[in-house]
């Protein structure tokens, strides 16, 4: 009977995994974000009554299954995968912002929408500040998966990644001790305020210290070994031990996920990790993330429908004003004496301060008996899906009115000339294949090329031109067309080796080198 239970556990995941790779697929063909796509067809599939994925969407929507899958099987390795290619230069160089949205940011959202539930909302004090702590940190599986797919300037695109990573971890936390030791702290007065501090700051520092000594390990065991399956199995043990471990010490899984993640991908790659073991762990990561991703904005959308929002609409309003709000003042507020950054990026990290699965998860992990359990679960589901759908849907749009993802200058031009380019080249092949069959004189067919290869001509001295104004277009373009050699080569390197013409061992040693010069490039675009 077991056995049979495991057997129809993996049918029904593996009929999710098809689901979810199948709308990705649909959305990337037409550029969309996925995220948006998978959490909206996810609520149809939920809402629609389809016999043949009942049993699927009961196994899914189960609290306790939901609550496993996000934050145990998923977050770490989400988590892990972004900052593993976070650049320590990057954070340090943006250390002000991060900083301030992360802790200042996050702390006055919380008591914003504690303090505003409490009265407008009329939840409990321990209720009101659980739907505080859900609702004030931006959701790391939302804002990277969404933001990476709408392109944004770096900066801006690591303090987001930045912000993401740590305030999440400072929102569990807070949620953690507004569920379950709120009350015996405020019952104790100034005592218990001076035990709650000291409960943050040993589980915040127990995160850091775990992850930090982990990552360190992990990162001086590199060097005994080049050999790229055994150390993606180390980044999975890292990510997923840091988790565990921190947990298992009622200190911060997430931080110490972090925190191990940005010293195995900084100091671990530098001291231990050849270039083509470097692309070889990100390219593994970019497999799971996407597979994680497309699942559990798929499961937030079945979760979605599984609540009754019929007779609290004005309560549902009113939560979404609050966390809005509550929202604006933590980041124009953390921002406001910080002189380098622009009020366009501030409009995006406000609009693009996104809820998603981490909430509901944290949301389904209360205990049944919880004072104003349904109520929170109504709201915090409610606030997800308007910040999926209303603001996941229009911050592309948003980031494209205030110009945040414009282009460097002269790259627009470069575009229209590329295009015009293709368009006679396409044309010269079209009539040199056609002219044949359908009986065109040479006089003709020579005459048109001839105007389409004047017009080339012309092209290729404006880009020349282009390239002499802006150096780094043609940069850009000689790269791109190196990459392309390289992937040619390493492709022709395993046809000799499939042919048995050379050795396994030289077809790696030959790949190897390949693959460092591609990492090189990448590094170097």
């Amino acid at each position: 009977m077991y056995d049979l239970d495991l057997h129809h556990i993996f049918q029904l995941g593996l009929i999710l995994v098809m689901i979810a790779a199948g709308i990705t697929a649909i959305a990337k063909k037409f550029k969309q974000p996925y995220p948006i796509a998978l959490v909206i067809v996810g609520a149809i599939i939920g809402l629609v009554n389809i016999p043949v994925l009942e049993p699927l969407k009961d196994f899914i929507t189960e609290g306790e299954v939901f609550n496993f899958v996000i934050i145990t099987l998923f977050l770490p390795a989400l988590l892990g995968e972004a900052a593993l290619k976070l650049p320590f230069s990057h954070l340090n160089e943006n250390k002000k912002p991060i900083l301030a949205l992360a802790f200042g940011g996050t702390f006055l959202s919380f008591l914003i929408i504690g303090f505003s539930s409490l009265w407008l909302l009329g939840l409990s004090i321990p209720a009101a500040f659980v739907f505080a702590a859900l609702m004030s940190a931006t959701d790391p599986v939302s804002v990277l998966s969404i933001f990476k797919s709408v392109g944004v300037k770096k900066r801006l695109s690591t303090v987001i990644e930045g912000e993401s990573l740590f305030n999440d971890g400072l929102a569990v936390v807070l949620f953690n001790i507004s569920a379950f030791s709120l009350i015996s702290y405020l019952d104790m007065g100034i005592l218990g305020a001076g035990h709650g501090v000291w409960e943050f700051i040993k589980v915040i520092s127990l995160g850091l210290l775990i992850g930090g000594l982990l990552g360190y390990g992990f990162s001086r065991l590199t060097r005994y070994f080049d050999d790229y399956p055994l150390e993606i199995i180390f980044s999975i043990i890292l990510f997923y031990g840091a988790f565990l471990l921190a947990e298992s010490f009622e200190a911060s899984g997430v931080i110490a996920v972090v925190v191990a993640a940005l010293i195995f991908g900084n100091y671990g790659s530098k001291i231990g990790m050849s270039p083509a073991t470097k692309l070889n762990i990100s390219n593994f990561w970019d497999v799971v993330t996407l597979l994680a991703n497309s699942l559990v904005f798929l499961m937030v959308g079945l979760e979605i429908t599984r609540i009754n929002v019929a007779e609290h609409w004005g309560l549902i309003f009113t939560a979404i004003l609050i966390v809005l709000i509550a929202r604006s003042f933590a980041v124009y507020g953390s921002l406001l004496f910080l002189k380098n950054i622009p009020l366009s990026w501030k409009h995006i990290l406000n609009w693009g301060g996104l809820k998603g699965s981490l909430s509901i998860a944290l949301v389904l992990s209360l205990p049944r008996d919880f004072e104003g359990r349904e109520e929170i679960l109504i709201l915090a589901f409610s606030v997800v899906l308007f910040s999926l759908v209303v603001q996941g849907l229009s911050i592309k749009p948003l980031i494209t009115w205030l110009g945040v993802n414009k282009k460097e200058e002269g790259y627009q031009e470069y575009e229209a000339l590329i295009a015009r380019a293709h368009r006679y080249e396409t044309g010269i092949e079209e009539i040199n294949k056609v002219k044949k069959n359908l009986f065109i004189t040479e006089l003709v067919s020579e005459s048109v090329v001839d105007e389409y290869k004047k017009q080339r001509t012309k092209l290729h001295n404006d880009i020349n031109a282009l390239f002499h104004k802006h150096p780094d277009l043609r940069k850009k373009q000689e790269i791109a067309l190196l990459k392309h050699s390289l992937y040619a080569q390493h492709e022709a390197v395993g046809h000799l080796l499939k042919e048995d013409i050379i050795s396994s061992e030289v077809a790696q040693q030959e790949q190897d080198l390949i693959t460092n010069k591609i990492v090189e490039l990448e590094e170097e675009s």
